[in-house]
């Protein structure tokens, strides 16, 4: 064969290799790897799920991206989430359009008590998200314990507690989490959670805690975590770091002070925030704990005994005279089952279209109410935007939702469950400056994936898996309000999960090709 032809030949045979070598080529986008360094231009090669090339790339592909003027990104790492109904929701658009990729589940005490099945349902019905859990405390103790008990558990107890943990553990468990506001778990004691805490230790997993104070009393309840993570030698993820209620504004320097005195001393800890000055959960926590030792029994028995109740009255003004408030205007109901008229009106608003009165005992007499006919879950504004931004630029701060799945259209939820990631993004980037991006981006991949250890993920180099978020630094924004929060998150128009577009040009694919992220506890060598 002449020189010439060869030549030809080798050519024609290189650049058919090269065009069948990538499933998908990201072209002339500016890449924020995860790692915080600074932003550089380049394509992103991907293959067979992972990143093949991260430079010039030039062979064609079966799928190509233009992605000049954007921002390619690792996928964004929520590990405060309450997605853990996502085989039922499988599509979990409202974090994949605010560019998430990869959720943890069983947060603040609350999860699937059985994790291998849990994982091997989301293999068999197929998600369009990744995700990782973490076993519940609260779980745990109503299995072993069988109900709402203010007690230690006994020895048998305990014992019961432990393997259940350890067998969440070995199925791939990231860790356990607590929620020591909510029952069972609020009538635990620290002694317990050490105890259950060291069935974690051998699988080097994590603990978090939705901690038992977020006001004033802060320091009493980072102590409880750095208890736990000092006697189980663990490392520690204080849950939506915050300051609630206005006497506890002011002190985002200190707590953060404290925090890192923990960590001067040895221990591990870090935390994670929402972009938003008002929490949510549920209208429960308004009513104080002892009303519910024996569970909803109970506290049915109280409300129907003059005197007990009036007692329990008591003790709820004196809680929101100590917040230093007059009413509850501060709480709004986002989902009431019993009566959907009144999700999206504070306490008093709909203390008076139901009662007639907005009397401070007419609320809590709604309160009540709310509770007997299957209670309510709310948003409670109480934060300073002060503190938050404190926060939000400490280093070892990661961004999480704590949001679960959401419907469009259903209730009257947090906008954080749609637009946290942008909210970040738009608000505190671009517009407020109160993080550099390639700071923000480090705070929902690396941080993340590497506290949790997430293996292969939040950064992008070549091997890891290509779960990337494609954004419009200039466009990128959260449309969800209080008042009006089903909108999904905008300037965000690709994300990848594992390799395969799921948002294209702003619209669900339909894809689902999230995986069930085991844990693996490192090997340890003596």
């Amino acid at each position: 064969m002449k020189p010439l032809l060869l030549a030809a030949v080798l050519l024609s045979l290189q650049t058919a290799v090269r065009s069948a070598t990538y499933d998908l080529v990201i072209r002339h986008g500016r890449v924020v790897d995860g790692s915080g360094n600074p932003a550089f231009f380049a394509d992103v090669a991907v293959k067979d799920g992972r990143i093949a090339i991260i430079g010039r790339v030039t062979g064609e592909a079966a799928t190509e991206i233009e992605a000049t003027n954007l921002i390619v990104a690792p996928g964004f790492i929520d590990v405060h989430t309450h997605a853990d109904d996502v085989v039922e929701q499988p599509r979990a658009e409202n974090f994949l359009r605010m560019g998430v990729t990869t959720v943890v589940v069983g947060n603040c005490g609350g999860s699937a008590l059985d994790v291998g099945k849990f994982f091997r349902e989301v293999e068999a019905k197929k998600i369009s998200i990744n995700v990782a859990t973490l076993i519940g405390h609260n779980t745990v103790r109503e299995k072993a314990m069988g109900g709402n008990f203010d007690r230690p558990p006994t020895a048998e107890e305990m014992a019961k507690m432990q393997s259940l943990v350890d067998r969440a553990m070995k199925d791939g468990a990231v860790g356990l989490s607590t929620g020591l506001i909510y029952l069972p778990g609020t009538f635990s004691k620290p002694d317990e959670i050490v105890e259950l805490a060291q069935a974690v230790t051998p699988y080097v997993g994590i603990y978090t805690s939705h901690m038992r104070h977020e006001d004033t009393r802060i320091y009493e309840a980072l102590d409880e975590v750095f208890r736990v993570a000092r006697e189980a030698h663990l490392r520690a993820e204080v849950s939506h770091i915050k300051l609630g209620g206005e006497k506890a504004w002011g002190q985002a320097d200190k707590v953060l002070a404290y925090l890192e005195q923990a960590r001067a001393s040895g221990l591990d800890i870090t935390q994670d925030q929402y972009a938003y000055t008002a929490s949510s959960t549920t209208m429960r926590q308004l009513i104080p704990d002892d009303a519910f030792d024996g569970g909803k029994k109970k506290f049915q028995e109280i409300i129907a005994a003059p005197a007990l109740k009036a007692k329990l009255v008591a003790q709820m003004k004196e809680k929101i005279h100590a917040r230093g408030r007059g009413d509850y205007a501060y709480a709004v109901i986002a989902s009431y089952q019993h009566d959907p008229a009144l999700n999206g009106l504070n306490i008093v608003e709909a203390t008076k279209k139901v009662r007639g009165s907005d009397s401070l005992d007419d609320q809590i007499e709604l309160i009540l109410e709310l509770e007997m006919n299957g209670s309510a879950s709310g948003v409670f504004h109480g934060m300073s935007e002060e503190d938050l931004q404190k926060f939000m630029r400490h280093p070892n701060t990661m961004i999480a939702c704590d949001s679960g799945l959401r419907e469009l259209g259903k209730d009257m939820p947090h906008p954080r469950g749609y637009g946290n990631n942008a909210r970040v993004l738009g608000r505190y980037v671009r517009e407020l400056k109160v993080l550099r991006l390639e700071d923000a981006i480090r705070k929902m991949t690396s941080l993340p994936a590497n506290t949790f250890q997430l293996k292969q993920r939040g950064e992008l180099h070549e091997g890891n898996w290509a779960d990337l978020t494609i954004f419009d630094p200039e466009k990128v924004s959260d449309p969800s309000t209080y008042n009006d929060p089903h909108h999904y998150a905008l300037g965000i128009p690709y994300v990848l999960v594992n390799g395969v577009p799921v948002i294209k040009n702003n619209k669900h694919t339909g894809a689902k090709p999230g995986a069930a992220l085991r844990h693996h506890s490192p090997v340890v060598i003596k």
